[in-house]
């Protein structure tokens, strides 16, 4: 049923489109012949499209601005009456004989904005006739865009309507009086365009409605950009009326929305001088109303006023803003006593963010906050409502973020009774508090007893509280507070060695008690941490220098930090995280720990992280995919090391090539084969270069894919994509180039005319990459045969 009215209203709309650019077509043609009355004819039967009842608010909008681009060059041809040889005056009366009441408002308001600005009289008049005879069109719809016309068309005359009377106060108040009664009329008819339409519809009218808004709230800024728009006059005429209409209309949106309209487009010092008046109204709103972003809007306004213009503080303490503030919020939540806690809390967090902004000197305000606070949660010894709890957080964490120092908090009389609210599952969610502080200040923890201290008070987030196990944590809430412990991990620094490795042993003996949910979170940060701290002891040579490390209980006397010692730390922190398991990410560290350990020229350190790394590949990764990706990164890292004497590089690279021929699909197998081709090609001067094991991987994995392609013929009927042999040819041509001996032109021109065949028996339908690749190669090769010198004769004998 729904889809059915969609195309309903598609097509309602099309034909009033339809309607207006046929009569628009007309009326351009009268226009252009200088004939007012066929213009006014046509115009006047374009403007009836705008009676339909049929559209939504969305789509009767689109209808609207077709016509409403059509009178603005109306109003151009009204304006020029050496044209049509008509007085305004005249004009003014004449359309007023249209056959219908819609299009004889539009046109009315039309020709009035051109009288107004003929100055041949008082635009107050005229605005008056205007806004009363708009009353004629009581339709929800259609009379809300007939005034937003009336409101396009009169705006500017508005604005400048305080220089032109040159400061006549009665001038001005009657424009103020004619926006005013224009702003209710339309709150009014928006208020009511709810009430239109099947209920079952009800959903998504409302947010077209809510969509219609801006139409309602530009009113209230033309208000506030009316020059003659004192303080008084706001005071005393403008905010009273507004604030009648919004307590009156009883609308949730309606209220929402024009209170943040008021506050957002009326000056600061406004709001403050008539803070009593707007905070009134609060409580009378309805209870669905979000007051809370209302009064936190409010503050954050007037907070940001007091920042930017320190000498308006003064004006604070005269209007006594905070106790005005703080009986409001009172009163809000005394009206509204179905108000969740969590609404409560919150009001009272902005007040206390307001407090901080403005007063930051006055603690008893603080204090008194707090007492307030106390004073709701009397009834609910312990929290259970997690959002509460939260906000609890925020509004005891807003004076250490501002004060910078919890002796402050703790002269807070009402600090300690909030405190005493909160369950012991709380730690963590201050625990957070604590690091996103340490984050935001960028403190720097820089002794191992201050860590021990640390991470005694962020215990919540470090290992399980007794009441709570890792399975009841929501997942997410659990890998932000993770993610921020493995953050607090990197400003953990000291720029002595030695006191670096206490504190990565403090934190180490901390972490290593978090169970295997956190292990994958924290043994990261901490590793890297640790190789950070290798390269800079890459000059040492591994052996212990000084005072060695004594064990006493859990005491830790003076050690010195060799790279073997942290070598030995590292070790055991991976095969922690190995035993979780998360074998993808412990083969990702022994890795990155073998590089630092051939950084440090430390062969046997680095072969037995490399060891460990296939152990994992060769006993915990199952996933083929996740065996790609490992075997990649161990050709890749080994590729780099250059550490190893021959027998123990043989032994790994042997391990390598062995493992990439078993990988399970025959393109992997082929890819990690051929990869594997680096390891006995290193472009460096002292870099090992066995040209005839190069040949030999190559070829192997020439096999491999041609294998791959028979096994597509079986399985599919034709021939797989030629795209490995491409890629093979590609690699046959970096060994070339770096001058390979075994890598010969006859080779290389076997391998392309292979391919050409291939992709010449290839079914029409496969896929154009291979051929795209292919030809890319070969204008490679052209390019460096034209290009001439030693390179290009190697490649003079290829023919492409």
């Amino acid at each position: 049923m729904l889809s059915v009215a969609i195309e309903d209203e598609e097509k309602w709309l099309a034909e009033g489109i339809a309607g207006i650019q046929h009569n628009a077509f007309y009326m351009h043609q009268a226009v252009d012949a200088n004939s007012l009355r066929e213009a006014l004819k046509y115009s006047a039967q374009m403007l009836s499209e705008l009676r339909t009842s049929k559209l939504s608010p969305h789509r009767y909008y689109e209808l609207y601005m077709r016509a409403f681009d059509e009178l603005r060059m109306l109003e151009i041809f009204f304006k020029d009456e050496s044209r049509h040889g008509v007085t305004v005056v005249d004009l003014y009366e004449l359309v007023q004989h249209a056959g219908n009441i819609l299009p004889r408002l539009y046109l009315l308001c039309t020709v009035g904005s051109v009288y107004m600005k003929s100055k041949d009289v008082p635009a107050k008049e005229v605005l008056k006739d205007l806004v009363e005879m708009c009353r004629g069109v009581q339709h929800p719809l259609r009379g809300l865009f007939l005034r937003n016309y009336l409101a396009q068309v009169s705006r500017d005359i508005l604005l400048d309507i305080n220089s032109e009377c040159e400061g006549d106060a009665d001038a001005v108040m009657e424009a103020v009086e004619f926006v005013l009664q224009n702003f209710t009329e339309m709150n009014k008819l928006w208020v009511r365009i709810q009430l239109q339409g099947p209920a079952r519809l009800r959903e998504k009218q409302e947010k077209e409605r809510s969509e219609l808004r801006d139409l309602v709230g530009k009113n209230l800024h033309v208000l506030s950009q009316i020059e003659g728009v004192d303080l008084e006059m706001y005071k005393q005429t403008v905010l009273p009326r507004v604030l009648e209409q919004v307590v009156n209309c009883k609308d949730e949106l309606a209220q929402y929305y024009l209170m943040d309209c008021i506050i957002q487009v009326f000056p600061d010092e406004y709001h403050l001088q008539t803070l009593e008046t707007l905070l009134g109204v609060c409580p009378q709103l309805q209870a669905t109303v979000d007051i809370r972003m209302v009064l936190s809007q409010l503050m954050d306004r007037l907070s940001n006023y007091a920042v930017s213009n320190a000498d308006v503080i003064p004006d604070f303490l005269h209007v006594e803003a905070f106790a005005k503030l703080s009986n409001a919020i009172g009163k809000v939540i005394e009206a509204q006593a179905d108000m969740p806690i969590v609404g409560a809390i919150t009001l009272y967090v902005s007040l206390l963010t307001f407090t901080l902004r403005v007063h930051p000197d006055r603690l008893d305000y603080v204090d008194q906050i707090l007492g307030a606070c106390v004073k709701k949660l009397s009834s609910q010894p312990k929290l259970e409502d997690t959002r509460a709890t939260k906000q609890i957080v925020m509004l005891l964490s807003a004076p250490l973020e501002k004060y910078n120092d919890i002796v402050t908090a703790l002269t807070l009389s009402n600090y300690p009774r909030v405190m005493d609210h909160l369950d012991n599952a709380t730690n963590k969610v201050m625990a957070m508090v604590i690091i996103q502080s340490i984050m935001k200040n960028n403190s720097c923890i820089s002794t191992a007893d201050k860590v021990d201290v640390l991470f005694e008070l962020i215990k919540g987030l470090i290992k399980d509280l007794e009441e709570v196990t890792v399975d009841e944590l929501d997942e997410e809430d659990f890998k932000e507070e993770q993610n921020s412990v493995a953050r607090l991990l990197h400003v953990l620094h000291n720029d002595d060695p030695g006191e670096m490795l206490k504190i990565i042993c403090a934190v180490k003996k901390h972490i290593l008690c978090g169970g295997p949910n956190r292990l994958p979170f924290t043994v990261p940060p901490l590793i890297f941490s640790a190789l950070n701290l290798i390269r800079r002891l890459q000059n040492q040579d591994g052996d212990v220098v000084g005072e060695e490390q004594h064990e006493v209980g859990d005491e830790v006397e003076e050690m010195h930090a060799t790279p073997k010692k942290i070598f030995q730390i590292l070790n055991q922190l991976i095969e922690a995280l190995s035993s979780v398991p998360a074998p993808e990410l412990a083969l990702r560290l022994y890795l990155e720990c073998a590089e630092a350990a051939n950084d440090c020229d430390l062969e046997p350190v680095a072969y037995e992280f490399f060891t460990q790394a296939f152990i994992i590949y060769e006993e915990d990764i199952a996933d083929s995919k996740a065996q790609v990706t490992a075997i990649h990164l161990i050709i890749g890292t080994l590729q780099r090391m250059n550490v190893f004497g021959i027998e123990n590089r043989d032994t790994l690279t042997h391990k390598a090539t062995g493992y990439s021929a078993k990988l399970l699909k025959k393109p992997d197998q082929c890819r990690a084969v051929y990869a594997c081709s680096h390891l006995f090609w290193v472009d460096d001067p002292e870099g090992i270069k066995d040209g005839e094991r190069v040949l030999l991987c190559l070829k192997r994995a020439l096999r491999i894919a041609n294998a791959a392609q028979q096994m597509a013929n079986v399985t599919r009927g034709s021939s797989g994509p030629v795209t490995l042999f491409v890629e093979i040819l590609n690699k046959y041509l970096y060994y070339f180039e770096k001058g390979n001996q075994q890598i010969t032109n006859a080779a290389i021109q076997g391998l392309i005319e292979l391919i050409t065949t291939e992709l010449q028996t290839d079914s029409p339908s496969a896929s154009p990459a291979p051929d795209s690749f292919f030809t890319s190669t070969l204008r490679y090769i052209q390019f460096q045969k034209q290009k001439g010198g030693v390179m290009g004769e190697r490649y003079d004998s290829i023919k492409v």
